[in-house]
């Protein structure tokens, strides 16, 4: 495994951590504030639009099709600053229609992501929400592209620190508001455009200390940016297919009053792994194998693959099955607190539970999505996200009158395997680059062992610590000794098996050094 591939993932995974867990707490403010109420739910609408278009026109889609050609520029020196800025002048042309559309057709979009709203006071001010921070669209699509353009260059921890400086502001706002006697609801709102200048503006500077000046200029179809429309064409798609899968969940949740609260507040934690460990894979991976491809060194690809899913499996399958296991203590702990009572609690805890058990299945997609890409293959992807949909959909809808709002998250994970397997199924074809090696045949099954042993210690310390989970004054202890009884049960169980040697973590260390 190469030095700057090990650095790279534990750069992205170190700071994607500290950048969950200020989104975290975030949340925990926002729940105590808010709890799972109107306001509550409106804002994390309208906050989720923004979000969602910047994954379909950005992260999830253009940036996956502008990597691997940008990487390809620069290794061969054809320009790469000339492309750069002629997909950041195209991309940003796009956005600003799109921010203006969208702020115009703030209640169709409304409807479109909570029709359960219709008739009462979250739809109003969900709208009212939505309209201050739709712009946030522009900003933050742009960072991604230019985040997209330090990674290939290695520089990885400028790049992950924007998440960071999003939630240091939400904290900030929220701590204004409650000192000034702000609306919560509109202070949060506002906070949204605000975040992202800010992030722009960081992300921008970086970029200009590293050779890349991003002005605005007039949009130029090139034949480049012509060849990566047509490659980004078939991931956009995508990115829309799982964005309809995210509006089937809301739709779903939208029509018990406190499930879109309890589905975000849930998500948020689920997110703490997967940003970990599956940010950090698809961030890191993608180039590296870019890089790879156009240079014919099949065996570094193949190394770096099988490394990615070693690194993933360490520490996926103990945080799924921690998530399954102790979801009632986590999200009781962690969120049970002024607006948020202990239903609240309890229904987000079943929620968690049910995204635990898809948490590999989406960060397995990180892993095996670069091998397409890399290859400048993005219509496969498209067709699997097609049937992901399909099976999101006529799940979330045949199960909601059996289990409501829970729907929307077992759809979620069981859409998410099957994506999983067609991805595995169509890259049998790959050759090198996708067999797994000797090492990792002998490690994964042990790390799989390592992780049920864990679930079996974390079920009965939590039983055995049922008593101080519940009080005021212990519960916090209580929850750090029960995280640190699964830590070390999985370790333990791990080293002993021959699933993981402290010397991996020397050797990684020294690599970083």
């Amino acid at each position: 495994m190469s030095r700057n591939l090990v650095r790279g993932f534990l750069t992205v995974g170190g700071w994607t951590f500290g950048s969950r867990l200020a989104g975290f707490v975030r949340d925990i403010m926002m729940a105590a504030y808010l709890g799972a109420g109107p306001a509550a739910e409106a804002f994390l609408v309208a906050f989720s639009l923004p979000n969602m278009f910047r994954r379909f026109f950005a992260e999830g889609a253009f940036n996956m099709a502008f990597v691997p050609m940008f990487a390809k520029k620069v290794e061969g020196g054809e320009d790469p600053k000339g492309f750069a800025r002629d997909a950041f002048n195209g991309l940003g042309s796009v956005l600003i229609l799109v921010a203006l559309i969208g702020t115009l057709a703030m209640p169709a979009l409304v409807w479109l992501m909570a029709s359960g709203f219709v008739g009462d006071e979250r739809f109003d001010l969900a709208v009212q929400y939505g309209r201050i921070g739709f712009v946030y669209i522009l900003f933050i699509s742009l960072v991604a592209l230019m985040s997209g353009v330090l990674n290939t260059h290695g520089r990885f921890t400028e790049a992950t620190l924007v998440p960071v400086m999003m939630n240091i502001v939400f904290i900030v706002s929220m701590l204004l508001a409650d000192r000034m006697g702000w609306d919560m609801g509109l202070t949060l709102a506002w906070t949204v455009p605000v975040t992202g200048v800010a992030q722009f503006a960081f992300t921008w500077w970086v970029a200009r200390r590293a050779g890349y000046t991003f002005l605005p200029g007039r949009p130029r179809l090139t034949p480049e940016l012509k060849r990566l429309l047509v490659i980004a064409g078939p991931a956009v798609l995508a990115g829309g297919v799982v964005q309809i899968n995210l509006l089937v969940g809301r739709q779903v949740a939208s029509h018990t009053e406190g499930a879109v609260g309890w589905l975000s507040y849930a998500d948020r934690l689920y997110q703490l792994p997967l940003g970990v460990v599956g940010i950090a894979i698809g961030t890191v991976l993608l180039p590296e194998l870019s890089r790879r491809l156009r240079a014919g060194d099949a065996e570094g690809g193949r190394a770096s693959f099988n490394r990615g899913m070693e690194f993933a499996a360490l520490l996926t399958l103990p945080a799924a099955v921690a998530l399954v296991v102790i979801a009632l203590p986590l999200t009781s702990v962690l969120y049970q607190r002024g607006a948020f009572s202990a239903t609240d609690a309890q229904n987000t805890a079943l929620v968690l539970a049910a995204y635990g058990l898809g948490l590999p299945a989406f960060v397995l997609h990180k892993l095996f999505q670069p091998l397409y890409y890399a290859r400048e293959d993005t219509r496969s992807p498209f067709r699997f996200a097609i049937w992901s949909m399909v099976v999101n959909v006529v799940f979330a809808v045949a199960m909601m009158p059996v289990i409501g709002f829970l729907a929307a998250a077992l759809a979620t994970t069981v859409s998410g395997w099957v994506m999983f397997a067609q991805l595995w199924w169509g890259a049998r074809h790959m050759g090198e680059a996708v067999r797994i090696d000797a090492r990792l045949r002998h490690r994964l099954p042990r790390i799989i062992l390592s992780a049920a042993i864990m679930g079996a210690v974390l079920y009965v310390a939590s039983v055995a610590l049922a008593g101080p989970l519940a009080s005021a004054g212990l519960r916090y202890a209580a929850l750090a000794a029960l995280v640190a009884i699964g830590i070390v049960s999985y370790f333990g169980a791990a080293f002993v098996l021959g699933a993981f040697r402290p010397a991996d973590m020397k050797a990684a260390m020294r690599r970083q050094r």
